[in-house]
């Protein structure tokens, strides 16, 4: 999901990272506080609030414990698109594994497309003047509409005893399935509008050689039950989404002259492609340059689609080990592709989805290079791409993940369409591989996304968007001021009760700032990557809650970082770090300089000083953080061997220092 620089790129609906790290220019910080509450230092370095016990199924360490599980769910869905009249009709299999070891008499499944009935809570809470996340266009007949119910449970076929509150359904067994592997077969048939808009989600865009779906919560999905709270059954008001894994086979029936793009990996390119698209296609597969599979010129021409059987085709796609599979289709796609290679020596396929008018007016023709370098640096820096193909595709959606396919605005351009391209894609390693609940704790794949973006933005073509990634330069002065408002929420916020206008700050921008510290100023690069990847590779493809991402960065970065989490993540404390004084040893500055510094916020951070003396030597000095275990202010000594002309704290300015005015300590002489 995307949320521009606080919003101030709201009405292009771009990526977070983009607006956030893309900013016109540095703005004018403001003026610090007037009167900070006092730094406490009992505080900040408080008793370690991770002492509370987690459940047994996870380490005092941070892993998965020796007792973990989670629950399964497979799908078959078949699925039929009218696109006349905007709807898709569909039947869906469900198989069920409980792996826990809990009896369980009931079980929920979401059913997102209600959030689009008039009648939904969802709508309730949307503004009368609308809104991203809100409701479809006042009149529209959303919703699921379920034809037919059933279940398969112990050799027992029989209707389901069923209830839909808004966009949760809960089935009642009549008898329990059972702990530790039980399975539980449950088939729908359903059908669904689809609107224009959709919430950001999915919808419509019509262009000049047909209208472009992207379709997203398009069946019923199970509800996560977990060792942590059990069912987890928030409603769909307009925050994203907690899943379990499984496999996925699914196939669309389309119009011939469509082309499809969906998650996972087409079964049956034979029967749906021509030829000659399949000759390109495969050509992709091993060119590190984009091929075109359809260009512009034969969109319009009917040769560049099999006739197919009465004018439609039936696309087959299997996703494996995913928490979701979504598609989009359209007859006026362009199509073009590229090898990726992954660290394991394995092969995997970038390609995009446009219309003509953004390959003539946008920088989608570069979109497939954009996918490639972000899935190849990210698969590299933190942990291998796991599905067969990378789709990107132009629609009206701004900008929304979903495993193997993104979503990304039509009219995106340059480092615009980097941005929302590697944000989107960012997405398939928070929360697509490592699964979080990003339903409650949205900071663990926005922010933990918006962190690794501006590594890969720093890292694209040798800097061409680096503008994007120069944190000291451009991020910082979006957050000063973003901290310096009272009315923030702090990241660890449930996303439903974060103000709107505060999201991109909580959700995002203070959490991918906050890791790129860490990593820049705490633990340093080698130890932070190394934590990070342990993360990664311990929840990969499970289901981690924010204390088992503390512990792991604890104990892997060999560090108590309380402190950090504890300021970072549940407070809005400000930082202000001064120079007060300089005297010399014994007056004397050839014997050595004593240096007094003060902590005169509530936050801390370890010291970085750049010291210069009248003789044209310049030295930095580095304090760890615990000097501020010892109270407010410091005193160092610094070996000189004449008068200091300058001291300066934080000199690289990356800290979000509310006052640098006092950051700065000059002699008298340097003063007149």
């Amino acid at each position: 999901m995307n949320v521009p620089c606080f919003f101030a790129r709201l009405a292009l609906v771009l990526v977070p990272v983009a607006g956030l790290l893309a900013q016109p220019g540095p703005a004018p910080v403001p003026a610090p506080p007037a009167n900070l509450p006092p730094y406490n230092a009992r505080a900040l370095f408080a008793p370690n609030f991770l002492d509370q016990p987690g459940p047994t199924t996870r380490t005092a360490g941070g892993a998965p414990g020796a007792t973990y599980w989670q629950n399964a769910a497979d799908y078959q869905i078949t699925a039929s698109l009218d696109e006349k009249k905007a709807r898709v009709a569909a039947t869906a299999v469900i198989t069920y594994t409980n792996n826990s070891p809990d009896a369980l008499g009931f079980v929920w499944l979401q059913v997102d497309q209600n959030l689009f009935r008039n009648d939904s809570r969802g709508a309730a809470i949307t503004p009368v003047q609308g809104g991203r996340f809100g409701n479809a266009a006042r009149g529209f007949r959303g919703g699921d509409s379920l034809q037919t119910v059933s279940i398969e449970l112990h050799g027992k076929k029989l209707a389901a005893n069923y209830r839909v509150t808004d966009t949760r359904m809960q089935i009642l067994l009549p008898e329990a399935l059972r702990a530790g592997g039980d399975k539980l077969k449950i088939s729908l048939r359903y059908a669904f509008n689809i609107p224009e808009y959709g919430a950001d989600r999915l919808g419509r865009l019509k262009t000049k050689n047909g209208e472009i779906f992207e379709v997203a919560q398009w069946y019923p999905r199970m509800a996560v039950y977990d060792d942590v709270e059990g069912w987890n059954t928030l409603p769909y008001l307009s925050a994203e989404f907690y899943l379990d894994y499984g496999n996925y086979d699914y196939t669309l029936d389309v119009p011939a002259n469509y082309l499809v793009g969906g998650s996972g990996e087409l079964l049956n390119p034979t029967e749906v492609l021509t030829a000659t698209e399949q000759q390109r296609l495969a050509k992709a597969a091993v060119s590190d340059q984009t091929v075109i599979v359809r260009g512009p010129a034969e969109v319009t021409q009917a040769n560049s689609r099999p006739a197919g059987r009465g004018g439609r085709l039936r696309w087959h796609f299997r996703c494996q080990q995913a928490r979701d599979v979504a598609w989009a289709a359209s007859a006026s796609f362009v199509w073009d592709a590229a090898k990726m290679n992954l660290p394991s020596g394995r092969k995997a396929l970038a390609q995009s989805l446009y219309p003509v008018e953004s390959a003539q007016d946008t920088a989608w023709n570069r979109s497939t290079e954009y996918v490639k370098k972000s899935i190849e640096y990210n698969s590299k820096q933190w942990y291998e791409y796991s599905y067969p193909v990378a789709t990107n595709v132009a629609g009206v959606v701004g900008g929304m993940e979903y495993p193997g396919i993104v979503f990304c605005g039509d009219k995106a351009r340059k480092g615009q369409l980097w941005g929302v391209t590697d944000h989107e894609f960012g997405h398939n390693w928070f929360p697509m591989i490592v699964g979080s609940n990003e339903r409650k704790y949205p900071w663990m794949d926005e922010g933990f996304n918006t962190f690794i973006n501006i590594l890969s933005s720093q890292n694209f073509n040798n800097g061409e968007y680096k503008e994007q990634g120069d944190v000291a330069g451009r991020l910082v002065p979006g957050i000063t001021r973003a901290l310096l408002d009272p009315n923030q929420d702090v990241p660890y916020t449930i996303p439903d009760v974060t103000q709107p206008r505060n999201l991109g700050y909580a959700a995002y921008g203070k959490t991918g700032y906050g890791l790129y510290l860490l990593r820049q100023e705490v633990l340093g690069p080698e130890r932070f990557d190394f934590a990070f990847r342990t993360y990664i590779k311990r929840w990969a493809f499970k289901h981690p809650t924010p204390r088992d991402f503390f512990r792991t960065m604890n104990n892997a970065g060999g560090e108590d970082l309380t402190w950090f989490w504890k300021q970072w993540f549940f407070e809005n404390y400000l930082l202000d770090q001064a120079v007060t004084t300089v005297t010399y040893v014994n007056q004397d500055p050839t014997k050595g300089a004593l240096i007094s510094i003060e902590n005169k916020g509530q936050a801390a951070f370890p010291i970085t000083a750049e010291v210069k003396e009248a003789s044209g030597k310049t030295s930095t000095v580095r304090l760890p953080v615990e000097i501020w275990q010892r109270g407010g202010t410091w005193t160092f000594r610094v070996d000189t061997t004449s008068p200091l002309t300058t001291v300066v704290l934080d000199p690289t300015k990356i800290l979000p220092d509310v006052n640098r005015g006092n950051n700065t300590w000059r002699a008298l002489s340097m003063s007149n």
